[in-house]
């Protein structure tokens, strides 16, 4: 199970390796939201977003001799590409398993670092037995984008950072918005923030109909997506919450919030508005909640975590017309 020392540890592992991404304000989304807004930009991370963290972190984390035979990752973008660049400078092959309908750029993005891209159908095979039966194969070690100790534990420096830029800005208690697949990143968050600010609480963050981590929150037990596609924020779309996610945002976050695809675009355009960001649908949904749902939220200011930014030109375009 991940701890504070794991992800202290991972932090030490990922200095001078992974960016210290900016936490951003603008006046201007600040009347938006009504209150003072702080968007932790970790679109601006490695690869375009913050899983570089988490795959440096596992990659690292593991043995020599065991890391030398190679590994492999599933993901629909994010992580294949952390996993992908960890693995390259570390000198080792890895193995992307992606779905077919994941956006070309992330695919094309991952085979790029060097991977080697299985594709996949999300709606009638399984990525799991698909995992497990080349890693048996090959002798790879699999790196689960969200229940692996190591990958929350990286995931966690980015509670540290947001934590340590926030008090510089005279913010000690805040709601911190993190968008939300399987959660590795909110939990990891949360982790980091019980030991080191403790007056910072995670609300998860996720698109309406696929979210899974919010009604399991509120209910007590673990919900499922009846939909496994068809969110234009693919990147946090996952069956259900987390075996070691889910316990830790049990006992840590915050009720959690679903955002409509259009608050989601607008949040988008109004990131590369007014902070010059890209931020891609998934990454986006912490600003929208921040935005359009504080009568959700508690305090005179927020944080809201823009987790990735790797969005096709078409869908960025699509935000911009609209809102633009």
């Amino acid at each position: 199970m991940s701890s504070i020392e794991m992800i202290v540890a991972a932090r030490a592992r990922l200095q001078g390796r992974a960016r210290r991404t900016p936490l951003l304000s603008s006046p201007f989304l600040d009347e938006i939201a009504g209150r003072r807004v702080l968007v932790k930009a970790e679109c601006l991370q490695h690869t375009g977003s913050f899983k570089f963290r988490g795959g440096w972190s596992a990659v690292s984390g593991l043995d020599p001799e065991i890391r030398a035979r190679g590994v492999i990752a599933f993901s629909s973008g994010n992580h294949a590409q952390g996993v992908a660049l960890a693995a390259k400078l570390h000198g080792v092959d890895s193995v992307i398993i992606m779905p077919s309908d994941a956006p070309r750029l992330k695919i094309d993005n991952t085979r790029a670092v060097g991977a080697e891209v299985v594709l996949y159908d999300r709606k009638t095979q399984d990525r799991d037995a698909i995992g497990a039966g080349i890693a048996a194969e090959r002798g790879l070690t699999l790196i689960r984008p969200f229940d692996e100790p190591f990958v929350i534990a990286g995931q966690g420096t980015v509670g540290l950072e947001l934590a340590e830029q926030a008090q510089d800005e005279g913010v000690n208690a805040a709601d911190v918005l993190v968008p939300c697949g399987g959660g590795g990143l909110s939990s990891g968050i949360a982790l980091a923030l019980e030991a080191v600010a403790p007056g910072f609480r995670v609300r998860t963050c996720e698109p309406e109909d696929f979210d899974d981590t919010a009604r399991s929150l509120a209910s007590g037990k673990v919900e499922r997506n009846a939909a496994l596609s068809g969110s234009i924020c693919d990147a946090i779309v996952t069956p259900e919450p987390g075996k070691l996610t889910l316990p830790i945002l049990q006992r840590l976050a915050g009720a959690g919030i679903a955002l409509s695809e259009e608050h989601v675009l607008q949040a988008m355009a109004l990131a590369f508005k007014r902070l010059k960001l890209v931020i891609e649908p998934g990454g986006a949904v912490a600003l929208a909640a921040a935005l359009f749902h504080g009568h959700a939220l508690d305090g005179d200011a927020v944080i809201a975590v823009a987790s990735g930014g790797n969005v096709d030109t078409q869908m960025f375009a699509t935000a911009l017309a609209r809102f633009g």
